[in-house]
C-alpha cells in the first residue's frame, strides 16, 4: 500500500513538473511572438525613408549631421524617428548677423508659433521624445542651406515667453512675433518667413499617395487682416498652385481667416513674403512628413527663384 502511495506522489510530481515545463515553454513562446509582432509593426510603419534622410547626411557642418553625432551614443538609429530636435539640442540664440563672416547673409527664417504640436510616434521604444513641427524646420534648413539659401531656424522658447508674461496659449502669436522681430531686426537680409504648423484633423483628412508615395497632406493659412495681405496672397498662391501641379492634391488649398475672435494678422504684416504652413496631422509618420517638406521645399525654391531669390 505503502509503494502504491508514494508511487502515485512520484506521478503526481512529475506531472506538475510538465504542467510548469509546459506552462514555461508558452509563456516564453508568447513573449517571443508579441516581440516579433511589435517588431513587425514597427517596420511596416515605413519610416525608412526618414532614417535615409537623417543618416545620409555626411556634410560635417551639417545640422542634421551634428544632432546624429551629438546623441549617436545615446540613441540607436531606430530611436531617431521619435526624435525631438529641439528637446535634445540647447536652445540657441540667434545672435546678431556679422556679415564679413564668412559673407554668410541669412535670406530665410524658419519658425514655430505651436512649437509642441506633435506627429505620430515612430516606434514602440519612445520614451518621452516624439516628433513635432520642429522635425520639418531642420529638413527645410537642410535643403536651403545646401542650394545655398541661407537660413535660420528659430530654436528659442515659445513656451518661456508665454511663462515669463503669465500669457495663456492664445498668445502664442504674440510671443512668436518676439522672436521674428528680433530676428528680423538682427539679419536684415532675411526676405521670407515660414511659420510650420500641423493640423488637427484625422489621418484620412491629412494624407494622400502620390505616385506610390504617402504624404501629409498641406494647407496654407492666410490673415486677412493685415496690410500685407494681398501680397501675402499672391506669393502664398504662387506656392500652392505649383504644389499641386507637381504633387496632385498635396495641398488642401487657402484658408482665409478673420472676424470676430480670430487674429486675423498670423504676423504676416510683418513682411510680404510670410508663409504660415500646416503639414499633416497628429496620426501622420516621419516619413509622410518628410515626404511633403521635400515636395514644398522643392516647389518654394523654384518660385523664389523665379522672384530674384
Amino acid at each position: 500500500m505503502r509503494k502504491k502511495f508514494i508511487s502515485k506522489k512520484k506521478k503526481n510530481g512529475k506531472r506538475l513538473k510538465f504542467k510548469f515545463l509546459l506552462f514555461l515553454l508558452l509563456f516564453i513562446f508568447s513573449i517571443y511572438k508579441t516581440f516579433r509582432f511589435l517588431l513587425k509593426s514597427n517596420i511596416n510603419i515605413d519610416n525608412k525613408e526618414f532614417v535615409e534622410f537623417l543618416l545620409s547626411n555626411n556634410n560635417s557642418d551639417n545640422k542634421v549631421n551634428k544632432f546624429i553625432k551629438t546623441i549617436n551614443k545615446k540613441y540607436k538609429p531606430v530611436d531617431l524617428l521619435s526624435t525631438n530636435y529641439y528637446e535634445l539640442t540647447k536652445p540657441k540664440i540667434i545672435k546678431e548677423n556679422n556679415a564679413n563672416k564668412d559673407n554668410y547673409l541669412p535670406l530665410i527664417y524658419i519658425y514655430n508659433t505651436h512649437q509642441s504640436e506633435e506627429y505620430a510616434p515612430s516606434n514602440f521604444v519612445e520614451g518621452e521624445i516624439k516628433p513635432t513641427v520642429m522635425m520639418a524646420d531642420y529638413i527645410m534648413e537642410d535643403i536651403f542651406n545646401k542650394n545655398k539659401l541661407s537660413t535660420l531656424v528659430e530654436e528659442r522658447s515659445i513656451k518661456q515667453i508665454l511663462n515669463d508674461k503669465n500669457w495663456k496659449y492664445y498668445k502664442s502669436y504674440d510671443a512668436s512675433r518676439i522672436y521674428m522681430n528680433d530676428t528680423k531686426n538682427k539679419n536684415p537680409s532675411i526676405k521670407y518667413f515660414i511659420d510650420v504648423h500641423r493640423d488637427s484633423l484625422s489621418k484620412d483628412k491629412t494624407t494622400v499617395e502620390i505616385n506610390g508615395k504617402s504624404y501629409a497632406k498641406v494647407i496654407f493659412l492666410i490673415g486677412v487682416e493685415n496690410p500685407n495681405y494681398q501680397q501675402n496672397l499672391e506669393f502664398t498662391t504662387l506656392i500652392n498652385d505649383k504644389l499641386n501641379e507637381k504633387y496632385p492634391n498635396l495641398s488642401k488649398g487657402i484658408y482665409k481667416k478673420g472676424g470676430e475672435g480670430v487674429n486675423g494678422v498670423y504676423n504676416q504684416d510683418n513682411s510680404k513674403y510670410t508663409i504660415l504652413i500646416e503639414i499633416g496631422g497628429p496620426n501622420n509618420t516621419t516619413t509622410e512628413v518628410l515626404n511633403s517638406t521635400l515636395a514644398f521645399c522643392d516647389v518654394f525654391m523654384e518660385v523664389i527663384s523665379s522672384n530674384g531669390g
